[in-house]
């Protein structure tokens, strides 16, 4: 009992204890009355639910649709596509987040599913190129082998290369995450709220205390998925 505790609830626990601290302390002692209106417990949960149900609407569609689209252009039919996706892709995950949000803006308006629309689309990148990555770098050899075996394509590919491929295919839904809650902080600009909400209401009426709240509670939120993906991985692996 101690060992799980220590091992799988610490730290999601020290995390939950910081943002909690982080929204109670601005709560409770605020700077001004104008931080007292703005930082409250309605206003940081309604943030809190926003930027989650912003990041994993998002990442839900992003994983299916990234780790489908990598195994397809993984097959050696499609390899020299594939191999040019995943060129088009390194260029899209350049493209800064605040400039994907504007265009689907210009394009679609403002509003939740608009934002979480942009969000699926930059978080399916290295969810792809990570899964393309990790399933042709499987040796040759291997799978010569298990051809000699008789094995069939679709055993070849859930019974080898997938799981050979796993820890490259989650560290591409690792970095997602954290890609995701970070860029998720500018759905504010297209109406679709978040703790970008209280960063951008910090800036615009000049209180700090507002503005770091909002941002520690992004970054604890994105630091605790990261490690909970990451022990996931962990058990799964150990697990196969």
């Amino acid at each position: 009992m101690i060992h799980i505790f220590r091992n799988y609830l610490l730290i999601p626990l020290l995390l939950l204890l910081a943002g909690f601290g982080i929204a109670t302390y601005g709560v409770l002692f605020p700077t001004d009355t104008l931080v007292a209106r703005v930082l409250t417990y309605e206003n940081v949960m309604l943030a809190l639910q926003q930027h989650m149900g912003l990041m994993f609407v998002s990442m839900f569609g992003a994983i299916i649709v990234g780790v489908l689209v990598g195994i397809m252009l993984s097959r050696p039919k499609l390899y020299y596509l594939g191999r040019g996706v995943e060129n088009v892709v390194n260029v899209g995950q350049t493209v800064p987040s605040l400039a994907v949000l504007a265009l689907f803006f210009t394009i679609l308006g403002l509003g939740f599913r608009v934002a979480v629309f942009a969000l699926f689309l930059y978080s399916i990148l290295p969810i792809l190129r990570n899964t393309f990555a990790g399933i042709i770098a499987v040796p040759d050899s291997i799978i010569e082998s298990a051809k000699g075996m008789g094995m069939t394509p679709y055993r070849i590919l859930t019974k080898i290369e997938l799981p050979l491929a796993f820890p490259i295919i989650v560290a591409g839904i690792r970095t997602a995450v954290v890609i995701n809650v970070g860029a998720a902080t500018l759905a504010t600009f297209i109406g679709g709220g978040g703790f970008g909400d209280l960063i951008v209401t910090g800036l615009s009426v000049g209180r700090t205390m507002v503005i770091v709240s909002g941002a520690s509670l992004a970054a604890v939120t994105a630091i605790m998925l990261d490690y909970i993906v990451g022990k996931i991985e962990e058990s799964i692996v150990k697990w196969a």
